[in-house]
């Protein structure tokens, strides 16, 4: 596989969001509980082959989408266009209604403008769902490596707030003063972290708690119902808490603090994109169906996974 070029978008399917964004994307390959890390879902890579040549949007797709909008599309474009358009809350919060019935309904936008504006935003959304390992453009803002906020924005560990590593003083809590702008973290703290980035959601997952579990001194699991019990492998554990640890926080700090700075932009740009002209529904399924038509047998060739569909595909594989 061209490591540098595949990006995985996960999503509910059997189930709808309830909050945050409604979509995720990894540079790694994710398991069918990447989005929230439970409930299951679907994995919907952007390229199809180990060369990263091949979309995994249908053709007919891609075809109609250039001709609506008067430009030739690419398969990268469409995947930023739905990252805009659908990895925030404001989405979530629009179409509650809607998402009673499980299932992401995209809005296309047929104008240009609209469409060039959300795939350069979505770009930088799905540059910082990785870490600052794809969509990376350092002319347009977004470098190689972790994202970092503006320097006046950044949260940082004072002299006084570094996180022992010491086994006996192993972090049990994880808790946010929102007076202070103050994460603390055992007996250490983080400073310069708003209560928009403690509060990150994925439907009803908070972000930093759900991570901290799995390094805090507790890390133990709830069993529910009559799940087997955990392998008595998760015992084995770092004895502290360590350096790496807090390498990871102040990088997911910041790219919290990234997708909340983004969250207004997405959604002005959806109810412009909702209120102005789209692509109906009914015209993807009549190109996809037409493709289908044409070669049905490339289609039933594709080797296929039980979580993995086509992007914008209509069906199922």
């Amino acid at each position: 596989m061209t490591v540098t070029k595949q990006v995985y978008l996960t999503a509910l399917m059997q189930h709808s969001p309830t909050g945050g964004p409604a979509v995720t994307f990894s540079a790694l390959i994710p398991d069918l509980h990447h989005y929230k890390g439970s409930f299951g879902g679907r994995a919907f890579p952007l390229w199809a082959d180990s060369a990263a040549a091949t979309p995994n949007i249908p053709a007919a797709v891609l075809a109609a989408l250039s001709s609506a909008l008067g430009a030739p599309i690419s398969a990268p474009d469409i995947l930023a266009y739905i990252a805009a358009v659908a990895a925030h809350p404001a989405y979530v919060t629009r179409f509650v209604t809607d998402l009673v019935q499980p299932g992401l309904r995209i809005p296309l936008t047929t104008d240009s403008g609209l469409f060039t504006e959300a795939a350069r935003l979505g770009r930088r959304v799905i540059w910082l769902h990785s870490f600052g390992e794809r969509f990376v453009d350092a002319s347009d803002g977004r470098p190689a490596g972790a994202p970092r906020l503006p320097a006046a924005e950044r949260p940082t560990i004072p002299e006084d707030g570094a996180i022992p590593t010491d086994p006996a003083a192993v972090p049990d809590t994880i808790r946010h003063d929102a007076a202070t702008r103050r994460l603390h973290v055992g007996q250490g703290h983080v400073d310069n972290v708003s209560r928009a980035v403690w509060d990150y959601e994925v439907s009803g997952k908070q972000v930093l708690t759900q991570w901290f579990s799995y390094r805090g001194r507790d890390r133990s699991r709830p069993i529910i119902g009559d799940r087997r019990k955990p392998s008595p492998l998760g015992e084995i554990q770092p004895p502290g808490w360590l350096p790496e640890y807090t390498a990871e926080l102040l990088n997911v700090l910041n790219v919290l603090g990234g997708l909340v700075a983004l969250e207004a932009a997405q959604a002005d740009l959806l109810e412009c994109i909702c209120n102005g002209p789209t692509l109906p529904a009914s015209a993807l399924h009549a190109a996809v169906a037409a493709e289908t038509t044409k070669a049905p047998a490339a289609r039933r060739g594709r080797r296929r996974v039980a979580a993995q569909g086509d992007l914008l595909g209509g069906g199922d594989p």
